[in-house]
């Protein structure tokens, strides 16, 4: 694994250091600056939710490469309540933060590669991964 940032998330700085964090390693690896903010809004979503829901956890952004494709590839993982129904946490408008609700399935379509995996009582990992064009 080629980790070139892990953020634990705790507080809302920790949000602001993983945005930060995903924009530089995306820039180093020419994202355009389209891309950077797609990533970078995922990113926040993403950290957002364990700071929200699971109390931490951590942001872990990394290069891929597949088949002669770069890419950057995040994965948020904590170990708390778990999500009960993950079809409902995918669909448009829902949320139980008060929020917005673009949530999940905004990540799901800013990023080109997305996978929930989520256990209740033992926790989450979302993965997610952009591809360089």
């Amino acid at each position: 694994m080629n980790i070139q940032s892990c953020v634990e998330v705790r507080n809302e700085w920790d949000i602001v250091k993983a945005r930060q964090s995903g924009r530089n390693i995306a820039k180093e690896l020419g994202f355009g600056t389209v891309d950077q903010a797609r990533i970078t809004t995922a990113i926040s979503e993403l950290a957002r939710n364990i700071y929200l829901y699971a109390g931490n956890g951590e942001v872990a952004i990394e290069r891929v490469e597949n088949g002669g494709k770069l890419g950057l590839k995040i994965e948020a993982s904590d170990s708390g309540p778990g999500i009960k129904d993950i079809r409902k946490v995918m669909e448009d408008g829902f949320t139980t933060s008060g929020g917005l609700g673009a949530g999940l399935p905004g990540v799901k379509r800013l990023m080109d590669e997305f996978t929930i995996d989520s256990k209740e009582n033992e926790g989450t990992i979302i993965t997610s991964i952009k591809w360089l064009r």
